[in-house]
């Protein structure tokens, strides 16, 4: 899995010009599947996630996990995160995962998000969505495979 998450004031997703998710403070989390993820790579993921301190405590510390604020998540499937430039100007897209077993983690993902944090939106798997956000910081983080 990879995963970019951007702490925001504010973020939305929309396709076809409806609105479909749309968060207060909190996190905008891209993720992309691989080949070789499953539900006990992507438990990994959503646990280090939950509890990433990234948000300011009393004393401006970022000592606080998105638990601890209150705040709220905007999970958006991004294969492109897969994007493998090394050859050419074209990106290839081989290592993402195919279409039917992305979709299932990306659904088990939202799934176990909103059972621990209850406050989950997303986007909708496979379409062409336009997000848009108020990063705060910016503050972004990238998850992938040596990090986790």
């Amino acid at each position: 899995m990879r995963i970019v998450i951007q702490r925001v004031l504010e973020a939305k997703v929309e396709v076809e010009g409806k609105v479909i998710g749309q968060i207060g403070k909190g996190l905008l989390v891209l993720l992309g599947v691989g080949q070789n993820d499953d539900e006990k790579i992507a438990d990994k993921y959503i646990d280090k996630l939950l509890k990433l301190r990234v948000f300011s405590d009393e004393n401006g510390k970022t000592n606080l996990s998105i638990q601890d604020v209150g705040g709220e998540i905007l999970l958006v499937s991004q294969f492109t995160l897969y994007a493998d430039c090394r050859k050419g100007n074209r990106p290839d897209f081989i290592k993402a995962g195919d279409a039917k077993k992305a979709k299932e983690l990306y659904e088990y993902c939202l799934n176990q998000i909103n059972k621990k944090l209850g406050k989950v939106e997303s986007g909708e798997f496979g379409a062409s969505m336009k997000v848009s956000l108020v990063n705060e910081g910016p503050f972004t983080i990238i998850f992938d495979e040596d990090m986790i």
